[in-house]
């Protein structure tokens, strides 16, 4: 039996090294910017750099609008074809994965083809088309993420009796979805949210091909020529995102725990 119970744990610990031991020798590194000592410069360089808060805050921006545009799609897609087309399902599944499926690299060419300078609609000919159509692009990377999330939290309500007893009380549609199904979902969403954050902070290839000053491309513009900044941002990127999924975790305990009845 201790055999059985030590092997695990062994497995456990090997698998926590090979993720701890880099990220540790990486935070190490970045304290030796002051040579023969360890301090903590590199992180005070990348604080006073103009261009670290105004490429994050472009890209907190950017998330902000993908957040927002992913909810305003996704959640009445997912509430009408859970309530009157489940047989549509299996389609919305496949749509769902092909940003995965596709990389980013064919994808922003694509858009750069359809919505360049010369096309019919030339969103890239201004700044706000161009961001515009960085945000409908995460949208579409945001969106396996997202749907999942809205519809895992859909399962956990039964929005059948829920609809029902709204149009018994005169609800419209949308008065439903924003007053009724929203509420229920909330951790959902949020888990969701949080996740496109993580996703629209760490881009670099749309936005970089789109010439955006996010902050995907300031990462990795800041490597080219300086040792110990990088290392830093590292660091920084991996607080932040594990913010995010910490957070992740903390609501999804006061997630529902029931199951769906109109499944």
């Amino acid at each position: 039996m201790k055999t059985r119970k030590f092997w695990p744990w062994v497995i456990v610990a090997l698998g926590a090294a090979y993720f701890l031991i880099p990220l540790l020798a990486t935070f190490i590194f970045s304290l030796r910017m002051r040579r023969n000592e360890l301090s903590f410069d590199a992180y005070v360089s990348v604080f006073s750099d103009p261009k670290f808060f105004s490429t994050f805050g472009y890209s907190l921006t950017v998330g902000v609008f993908t957040i927002v545009v992913g909810i305003l799609v996704v959640v009445p897609a997912v509430y009408f074809v859970r309530l009157r087309m489940p047989w549509l399902r299996p389609v919305m599944e496949f749509v769902t994965l092909l940003p995965l499926m596709i990389p980013a690299l064919v994808l922003v060419y694509g858009y750069i083809r359809l919505y360049g300078s010369s096309s019919l609609i030339p969103f890239t000919g201004s700044v706000l088309g161009t961001d515009i159509l960085l945000t409908c692009a995460y949208v579409m990377l945001a969106l396996p993420y997202m749907y999942r999330a809205v519809d895992n939290g859909m399962r956990t309500i039964d929005i059948g009796t829920l609809t029902e007893a709204a149009q018994i009380m005169g609800a419209n549609q949308a008065q439903i979805i924003g007053q009724i199904i929203l509420p229920n979902i909330l951790v959902a969403i949020l888990s969701g949210a949080f996740l496109t954050f993580a996703i629209v902070i760490g881009e670099f290839t749309i936005a970089s091909l789109l010439a955006r000053p996010a902050f995907g491309p300031y990462l990795v513009g800041i490597g080219t020529n300086r040792a110990y900044e990088p290392a830093a941002l590292a660091i920084i990127s991996f607080i932040i995102t594990w913010g995010a999924m910490a957070m992740i975790n903390v609501l999804g305990r006061f997630a529902p725990r029931t199951s769906a009845k109109s499944e």
